[in-house]
C-alpha cells in the first residue's frame, strides 16, 4: 500500500513502546504523537483531535477504559476511531473491548508491526468511508 498520512496519538505509558510504534507506523507516512499517561492523553484529544487513538489500557494516573469513557463522551473526540494495543490479552478481555466498549479494534502486545499497520490503515478506512472521504 501506498504511504499514508494520518495523525495518531499513542497513549502508552511505555517510551518504548511509543517509540516502537512510532518506528512502525512512521515509515508509512503516518504522524504519531506519545503522550506517556491518560490524563494528559486525554487533553491532548481534546485540544487537537487526531485522525486515531491508539490507547494503552493499563496505565498508572488514568486506565484506558476510563480515558476512552471520556473521550466518548467529549464531543470533540467521541467520533475519533480508538485502537487498543495492550497487554491485557484474555480473550474475555477482547470481547469486552470489542463487543461490550465498541473500541475499532484491539491489539494484543507482544504484536506483529504488520498486524498493528493493517489495524491502523483499515480503522482510517473505515473512518474515511463514514464521513464520505473516501
Amino acid at each position: 500500500m501506498a504511504n499514508q498520512s494520518g495523525r495518531i496519538l499513542y497513549i502508552e505509558d511505555e517510551y518504548d513502546m511509543i517509540e516502537l510504534v512510532r518506528l512502525i507506523l512512521g515509515r508509512k507516512g503516518f504522524e504519531v504523537k506519545g503522550i506517556a499517561n491518560g490524563r494528559d492523553g486525554l487533553a491532548a484529544a481534546w485540544q487537537d483531535p487526531p485522525d486515531l487513538v491508539l490507547l494503552d489500557l493499563m496505565m498508572p494516573d488514568m486506565d484506558g477504559w476510563e480515558v476512552y469513557q471520556q473521550m466518548k463522551a467529549n464531543e470533540a473526540t467521541r467520533d475519533v476511531p480508538v485502537i487498543v494495543l495492550t497487554a491485557k490479552a484474555q480473550s474475555i478481555d477482547r470481547v469486552l473491548g470489542l463487543h461490550v466498549a465498541k473500541v475499532d479494534d484491539y491489539i494484543s502486545k507482544p504484536f506483529n508491526p504488520q498486524e498493528l499497520l493493517e489495524s491502523v490503515e483499515r480503522v482510517l478506512k473505515r473512518r474515511e468511508m463514514s464521513q464520505g472521504l473516501a
